[in-house]
Parts: structure tokens; C-alpha cells; sequence
């Protein structure tokens, strides 16, 4: 971990150094077969918080890793609100999980990849700018976007890749039934 954390004015290097801890609980979503994203809430120089996307294996839309670790943020801390906590994850959040971070007090996101179809907080919208909103939250992106956004793309890839082999297997075995083999 970097030296001499200041929670109030994180430096690029202690960003940079949460964001691969979200990384890496991105991996663990990957492994289950789960859109790779992680995050982590940080208070005070401490994870308090963790989780990856899980909407398939919990059945639930929810389950967003945003939302995941945010609910394990408040239940370490017993409170539903998280004042002065920043959030780390690896992708732009979407509406859902803005909302989230605005209702929780979080103080802080930080993000990897931006997400064009549904990111909220530059992509298709400045949802934290809004006037209607009772909290503000400071939000900044590009951290280790590289890494994220290759992630993403590669898990992307594999999935186009396996579909189009299985419509080729499906293809084999409709042509071999019809041949009688």
C-alpha cells in the first residue's frame, strides 16, 4: 500500500493502487463467467467494502459490483451511509448504481473504463452534476483504464468467439442428423 494516505487528497499512485485491488475482484467475476467488474469502497486507507458483478450466479439484476460492495461497505459499518468513503471500480457506473452511491454518501468515484452505452457519469450523462441531487460526489476516470478496458474486450471476445463455435457444432449436428450419422 502507498505511504502516508491522505483520504482527502488521494494521489494518482494510491488510486492506481485500489484500482488493481478492483481488478483483481474484476478476475474473480471472470472466472465465474460473470462480466469482469470489480470494486471496492476505501475508508481511511482501509478496504471496507468489496464486491464483483453477480447478476447471473445470485439471480439478481442488482447485483452490480457497485452495488455489491457497497452493501458489504454498510454492513462492515454498520450504517447505510458511507460519508468521506471513495469507491473504486473498474468500469463506469450506470443509473442504478449512481443512484446507489448518491443514497450511501459515498464522497468519492473513481473508475477504470468509461462504458458508452450505459456509463452515467461522462458517457450518456453527468448524473453526479445534476441540480436535483442532495449529495454531491467527486467523480474522476481513467484509472488503469488500459488494463480495464482490455479485460472487458477480452472477456467480450471469448464469449463472440465460444457463441459462434457452438453455432458451428450446432450447424454439424443438424447437417450429420439429416445425413442419418
Amino acid at each position: 500500500m502507498p505511504s502516508a494516505i491522505d483520504p482527502s487528497h488521494p494521489s494518482a499512485e494510491e488510486d492506481a493502487f485500489w484500482m488493481a485491488k478492483a481488478l483483481e475482484l474484476a478476475c474473480t467475476a471472470e472466472a465465474a463467467s460473470e462480466i469482469p467488474v470489480g470494486a471496492i469502497v476505501v475508508l481511511e486507507g482501509e478496504i471496507i467494502g468489496q464486491g464483483f458483478n453477480s447478476p447471473i450466479h445470485n439471480c439478481d439484476p442488482t447485483a452490480h459490483a457497485e452495488i455489491q460492495a457497497i452493501r458489504d461497505a454498510c454492513r462492515h459499518m454498520n450504517n447505510y451511509r458511507l460519508p468521506g468513503a471513495t469507491l473504486y471500480v473498474t468500469l463506469e457506473p450506470c443509473s442504478m448504481c449512481a443512484g446507489a452511491i448518491v443514497h450511501s454518501r459515498i464522497a468519492r468515484v473513481v473508475y477504470g473504463a468509461t462504458e458508452p452505452k450505459s456509463g452515467v457519469i461522462e458517457s450518456q450523462q453527468v448524473f453526479f452534476e445534476q441540480d436535483f441531487l442532495n449529495h454531491k460526489v467527486d467523480a474522476s476516470g481513467g484509472v488503469l483504464a488500459d488494463q480495464a478496458s482490455r479485460q472487458l474486450s477480452n472477456f467480450f471476445q471469448y464469449r463472440r468467439e465460444q457463441k459462434k463455435r457452438l453455432k458451428q457444432q450446432a450447424k454439424t449436428l443438424s447437417k450429420d442428423a439429416g445425413e442419418g450419422k
